[in-house]
């Protein structure tokens, strides 16, 4: 992926008025401060932005025209027009109530109840961000390619690593062939033998994790098709990303880290990948899951004893 393409997503669609604070959430922390508090401004008073034009945009935030162009292109709106109308179409949300509301951080001495009624409300606006900013189009890329690869190889380090087991686990159990690799010189010198029609994924939500970046890396040098699973489309790992699938996550607290939504938020990637390549391999995949089901039967039976 270009540097032209990663700062303004040409070629995509815009996003939806629904996925606007979902982009405004995942791509917030990798802006510049002027470009924040553009995007701040929109998504938390829609309404009275849609009123605005550029140059007042720019006045009520203290940024420049510029400014308020490029954070609506990084956005994933060719130009500030578009932003408008998406804003007046999240403005006629929020007044038909179907907006979701923002719930407070969790704090040391909340009741039990409230911390899983908070947990539950951001895991479900985690996965709703991730759904809106899902780009469906590079999913099918990515599962052509994987239908039909000689071997996926996986990326991914602490809790990136075990969403990376998942994925193989599943795979496996389809008749691909896959590996989970969390070992960094293991990934590399594997990722040495990926040629023209394996492909080889990395899942970071940073998008700066070294560890996982070589190894996808030295895929994509070797020509394999390299995918990036990643909070941050911007990130240095889609240098090395023919296909990039963006993923979001609640807001970060003391009392819930990065790794609890982004965890979330990735699974979600990952089951919606491992569906649709399933659905595209079901003349040999159902056969695999029934195999795979026969054989682990006995382990879910109860004994008997004699």
């Amino acid at each position: 992926m270009t540097n032209d393409v990663k700062e303004t997503f040409k070629g995509e669609a815009p996003p939806a008025p629904a996925a606007l604070a979902a982009k405004v959430r995942t791509l917030s922390p990798s802006m510049t401060r002027s470009m924040q508090r553009v995007a701040e401004a929109v998504a938390g008073d829609p309404a009275g932005c849609a009123a605005l034009t550029v140059t007042g945009l720019a006045e009520l935030t203290g940024t420049s025209e510029a400014t308020v162009v490029r954070t609506a292109r990084l956005l994933g709106y060719p130009g500030y027009r578009d932003l408008r109308l998406a804003l007046a179409g999240l403005a006629a949300q929020q007044q038909s109530g179907r907006a979701p509301s923002v719930t407070a951080d969790i704090a040391v001495d909340d009741p039990v109840a409230d911390v899983v009624a908070k947990l539950a409300h951001d895991e479900r606006q985690t996965l709703a961000d991730t759904a809106a900013g899902l780009d469906t189009a590079q999913l099918g890329a990515v599962a052509a390619a994987c239908a039909t690869a000689r071997r996926i190889d996986v990326y991914g380090v602490g809790a990136s690593g075990l969403v990376a087991q998942d994925l193989v686990q599943k795979l496996l159990r389809i008749g691909l062939i896959a590996h989970a690799h969390s070992d960094p010189h293991l990934a590399v010198t594997n990722a040495v033998q990926l040629r023209s029609g394996d492909v080889a994924l990395a899942i970071t939500h940073s998008g700066s994790t070294g560890d996982v970046i070589e190894p996808l890396r030295v895929a994509f040098e070797h020509g394999a098709t390299t995918v990036a699973v990643t909070g941050r489309p911007d990130g240095p790992v889609s240098q090395y990303a023919d296909h990039v699938l963006t993923t979001s996550t609640a807001r970060e607290s003391e009392l819930r880290p990065a790794a609890m939504s982004s965890r979330t938020s990735q699974l979600l990637v990952v089951d919606c990948l491992f569906t649709v390549i399933t659905q595209r391999t079901y003349e040999t995949a159902a056969p695999a899951l029934a195999a795979s089901y026969e054989a682990l039967a006995h382990r879910h039976s109860p004994r008997t004893t004699r």
